[in-house]
């Protein structure tokens, strides 16, 4: 056994939990909070560090996820590594595994036009003609599962990633299949029909945990999450947080 180091991030906090000991990248090393408002970037991080060690001797970083981040983010942590490594190749040298798919969701730049999303992109950084791309063909959940109806719905999720829904152009809208999904009148129907008799099964882990719904903003979420509790028996409780840094010397790096 070679006992080597590998480093797991991930652009967000629900991917990074799929992955073993995987955290964000920004809280692994430290990237800097306002990716756009800075030029030259590097991670918060001193040589001498615990996380400054890992990275001068870590074998491979996994960075799931990774057609999330703004392209400053790799950048920054490729500035990083070549002055911690001592190494002026690409990550200093280091094996970088990105995952992703730019199908889904790219950077989301607040107040920004679509060419500012595009600049932010990881394909618009200097790092992207030294990719060896790598294109997976088989979904195996669905190859698993061996489902008509699963394997179906995956198809139509590709077919709208590659733009091959007809847009009509008169609305510049997209017209999905009649058996994309299921339509629901209101707020309440959803909620019937993704927890159904939740009066009953809200305390049943294995009932809850293989459910969810998506929306796509706050004001959405908070209003699917008004709706179920008000299904859920007993007496509604606020329980109020402080939040406070255990160290006050890295205050510095967190806003509050």
């Amino acid at each position: 056994m070679q006992k080597w180091i590998a480093l797991a991030v991930a652009s967000s906090g629900i991917v990074s939990t799929l992955l073993d000991g995987g955290r964000t990248a920004h809280s692994a090393v430290k990237l800097p909070l306002n990716l756009n408002l800075t030029e030259t970037l590097t991670c918060n991080i001193g040589k001498n560090s615990g996380m400054g060690k890992v990275l001068k001797t870590c074998k491979i970083i996994i960075w799931d996820e990774c057609t999330m981040a703004h392209k400053k983010s790799l950048e920054a942590l490729d500035k990083t590594l070549r002055d911690f490594r001592g190494n002026d190749q690409p990550m200093g040298g280091a094996l970088n595994l990105l995952a992703g798919d730019f199908r889904r969701t790219l950077p989301v730049i607040p107040r920004s036009t679509p060419a500012d999303e595009l600049n932010a992109c990881l394909k618009s950084s200097y790092l992207w003609r030294r990719v060896e791309k790598i294109t997976l063909s088989t979904n195996m959940r669905v190859y698993l599962q061996q489902y008509s109806s699963v394997q179906t719905f995956s198809q139509q999720l590709l077919d709208i990633g590659n733009g091959q829904i007809p847009i009509d152009p008169a609305t510049n809208e997209t017209s999905f299949p009649q058996d994309f999904c299921q339509m629901q009148p209101n707020i309440q129907a959803i909620v019937d029909r993704v927890f159904p008799n939740l009066t009953i099964n809200y305390k049943n882990s294995n009932c809850l945990y293989e459910r969810a719904i998506l929306a796509p903003n706050n004001d959405d979420v908070n209003k699917l999450k008004d709706q179920i509790q008000l299904k859920l028996p007993g007496e509604e409780i606020n329980y109020k947080s402080i939040d406070t840094v255990m160290d006050e010397e890295q205050a510095v790096n967190y806003q509050l």
